[in-house]
């Protein structure tokens, strides 16, 4: 992972077994409809939810953060996502645009020293509120992009897409 060699195994979840073996799960990007969808039929919404209740760290990318949030837009709602409703927060789904708007910006990330984090941003979304303990990490002008809540890490961006590994070693400080 990291200089320090830390050892990991990587695991798909898709049944609620194989969330109850992880220590900490990453809701990526995608679409969030599509997400919010395969968890009910999998049978995973449920036990997500309390397994972050408990204290699991999760990571939502871009789709998954939408998903991970109290309440959407009109989007969320034209489309029936049903949000875990774990992060205490509102999202603007498509806060950036659509496919074609799509960018990389270089942030300050909140916790993370060094070098600013290049971000990629895909049909982004960004928190537009948050309340209770979930504070921003990370903004893009004015658009919230980045937020933690306890054990909750989210961005609008997909790190996964970047050789900067510094947001995943959050999470995996978190376990």
């Amino acid at each position: 992972m990291d200089d320090e060699g830390e050892d990991g195994k990587v695991i798909w979840v898709r049944r609620p077994h194989d969330l109850e073996s992880v220590d900490c799960l990453v809701l990526p990007g995608g679409e969030s409809t599509t997400i919010s969808k395969l968890l009910v039929t999998f049978k995973l919404f449920e036990p997500l939810k309390r397994r972050a209740g408990e204290g699991m760290p999760v990571l939502g990318t871009c789709a998954g953060m939408i998903v991970m949030c109290q309440q959407g837009d009109r989007d969320v709602e034209r489309t029936d996502t049903q949000l875990l409703g774990i992060l205490s927060a509102r999202v603007d789904r498509n806060a950036f645009g659509r496919q074609r708007e799509s960018f990389e910006s270089d942030l300050e990330i909140e916790g993370m020293g060094g070098d600013p984090f290049h971000a990629v941003f895909i049909r982004a979304p960004a928190v537009v509120e948050t309340w209770g303990d979930c504070k921003p990490m990370a903004r893009l002008g004015d658009q919230v992009v980045m937020v933690r809540q306890k054990n909750l890490l989210a961005a609008s961006f997909h790190p996964e897409l970047t050789d900067d590994l510094r947001v995943h070693k959050m999470l995996l400080d978190l376990v």
